[in-house]
């Protein structure tokens, strides 16, 4: 039987009549939210690059990219910025987590009250973007409080690196250590192990910005994706399909991708480059055929020729020769590879690697023809009656040259013909002190190279590097600068030359002088100097790397003739198609030296040679 109560129970609750509430008098009484509180999204649109991991994170599928016209889409970045359907989000913060640029994060307003369902989606942004609905504490209400009524300064959960959905930092690439390097030719990188290339391939988000800036297009998620499942071979088909040149893209490719990489905007970029090197360095070359299904080709009986067997040259005659034709290369040098050999040093191109991609080219049935100069050997006339299309890719074989008072001595090199003596064997009397004019790779690659023959000579380093450009904007890439710099090469960047100091007929240096600008207003090369302010190099050795030039000897005049141009370039189509149907051009010829830009030239035009001869079936 439950127990009586008494009758004056209920007067108890009169003494909470004089205590506080514990509960708020909201909304006149307000509770301020944690300082990590997930509440309604904030974007910075200058640091958004539209990459779309937060869409594809979001376990409701409550975000969506949506295209801003007036955003200009660039390299490594979209036009698009997320949109945030608050019907479904949940808070959870894993589109902040994931952010690699760290553009989005929550802020602390939470409130949003309305009856139309259309107006709970949001295109995020913060006050820098948005200043009409983002309003100082004084100004912010809590009555009008909805997602076009916000407070400024607001910041709530915000990225953490150290909780971060990624990993910011790259698996370092083991190389051989400065000291012992710069001594010899040996390859400097080392090259990824199963386990470093599967943690590093773990690190893609997948948002494909690297492959729109890639210049063959390359399904790069794909095959880094294949690494992480450890199926190489499938990796390596991913890779063919748009570059058959994977050993010496994996090594000196410029790697564009990596510069689009959304990891480098907190951390360091995926190493795209040295895991396409990693693929196919696990690959030997007897499996090729076998694993990327060309051990039966069906031949068409139809002939194309190709001038040049540098990267667009190969690029060309592989593909096409997937299509059936029969694909001949000629080339003037005792070997094939263009540039790739005898313009970039071994330590960073080994030629073994370049040999193998060279030989699964050609034991697919392309036919090299070399010690064959066009022009001189054989005519392009004769090649156009022979085969049904012809390919130029020929390369920047020239040097070009200062001009300066003094370079017309026999001790004045172009930097391009002695990386060739290199790579031929012949012998190249290097001097203690030598100056070198220039500050791309090719200058680069030069100066390290007479480095090492100092090594094996001297026992020391005594190269001098200086250039027109400061080194904040000099061309060559940052990494191989730095190489230079730990390999005892010295660089004075921002002198242009005046002349070269002369001895009794030898050469004892070169005097600069301070360079202002290297471009005007317009954009345009017009170096401005400064006379009054000079510096001069000791150096019994001048070495000039200040750009090259195409070779067009092969070009006889009546072909010349009958082509267009545009300006002082050969006009030509998407495919690189000439005004004269049968020529087809590529490589340095179309878009200066650049191994990756090459090959998609060659890849373009056997499909436009396929196009033209396919239609005149």
């Amino acid at each position: 039987m439950d127990k009586k109560t008494s009758i004056l129970s209920p007067l108890k609750a009169l003494k909470y009549l004089f205590k506080k509430p514990k509960t708020l008098r909201y909304p006149f009484e307000l509770k301020e939210p944690a300082m990590r509180y997930r509440g309604l999204h904030l974007n910075d649109w200058d640091k958004c690059t539209g990459c779309g991991n937060c869409a594809d994170v979001c376990p409701n599928e409550a975000i969506e990219m949506k295209e801003i016209p007036e955003i200009e889409a660039k390299d490594g970045e979209r036009n698009e910025r997320p949109e945030i359907d608050y019907g479904r989000c949940c808070f959870c913060g894993l589109c902040v987590d994931i952010c690699p640029t760290a553009s989005l994060r929550l802020s602390r307003d939470y409130l949003h009250i309305h009856f139309d369902p259309k107006t709970f989606r949001l295109l995020a942004k913060d006050e820098k973007t948005d200043k009409e609905h983002f309003l100082p504490e004084e100004e912010y209400s809590i009555f009008k409080a909805s997602l076009a009524h916000r407070r400024e300064k607001y910041e709530g959960f915000s990225p953490d690196l150290d909780y971060a959905l990624f990993d910011p930092e790259r698996v370092k690439m083991s190389e051989v250590p400065p000291e012992e390097r710069k001594a010899s030719f040996i390859e400097q990188v080392k090259g990824f192990s199963a386990e470093e290339a599967q943690k590093e391939a773990s690190r893609c988000l997948e948002c494909k910005l690297c492959e729109e800036v890639c210049p063959a297009e390359m399904n790069i998620s794909d095959y880094v994706r294949n690494i992480w499942d450890d199926n190489l071979e499938e990796a390596a088909r991913d890779i063919y399909k748009t570059n058959p040149l994977p050993e010496i893209c994996g090594r000196v490719c410029t790697h564009n991708c990596e510069s689009a990489c959304v990891l480098g905007n907190q951390g360091e970029p995926l190493s795209i480059r040295w895991l396409k090197r990693y693929v196919v360095d696990n690959i030997p070359l007897e499996k090729y055929q076998k694993v990327l299904g060309t051990e039966e080709i069906k031949s068409i009986d139809r002939k194309v020729a190709i001038v040049g067997a540098g990267p667009g040259g190969l690029a060309a005659a592989y593909y096409l020769r997937l299509m059936g034709y029969e694909t001949v290369i000629f080339e003037r040098s005792s070997k094939p590879g263009g540039m790739m050999r005898y313009g970039i040093p071994e330590y960073r191109l080994p030629y073994e690697a370049l040999d193998k991609d060279i030989e699964y080219i050609k034991s697919i049935g392309v036919e090299i023809k070399c010690n064959t100069t066009v022009g001189e050997s054989i005519s392009l006339n004769d090649l156009e009656d022979k085969y049904d299309a012809v390919f130029v890719s020929t390369g920047f074989h020239i040097g070009r040259s200062t001009g300066v008072p003094g370079t017309e001595h026999p001790g004045v090199f172009q930097a391009i013909e002695l990386l060739r003596k290199v790579t031929m064997g012949e012998k190249i009397k290097v001097t203690e002190k030598i100056v070198v004019i220039g500050g791309g790779d090719v200058a680069m690659d030069i100066s390290r190279t007479l480095s090492r023959l100092q090594m094996k000579k001297f026992g020391t380093v005594g190269v001098t590097v200086s250039c027109l450009e400061t080194r904040d904007i000099m061309p060559a890439t940052p990494e191989e600068i730095e190489e230079a710099l730990e390999e005892g090469i010295k660089l004075y960047p921002g002198w242009g030359p005046e002349k070269i100091i002369m001895e009794y007929e030898k050469i004892k240096g070169i005097v600069m002088k301070k360079c202002l600008r290297v471009f005007d207003e317009e954009g345009k090369f017009n170096p401005e100097f400064d006379t009054r302010e000079k510096i001069e190099f000791d150096g019994s050795m001048i070495i000039e790397a200040i750009g090259q030039a195409p070779d067009f000897t092969f070009l006889s005049e009546d072909i010349k003739e009958k082509l267009e141009y545009e300006g002082r370039k050969i006009k030509i189509d998407e495919y690189g198609q000439t005004s004269l149907s049968w020529l087809f051009i590529g490589g340095d010829l179309v878009r200066g030296p650049d191994v990756i830009n090459a090959i998609d030239t060659g890849h373009k035009a056997a499909r436009g040679i396929d196009k033209l001869i396919s239609a005149k079936e």
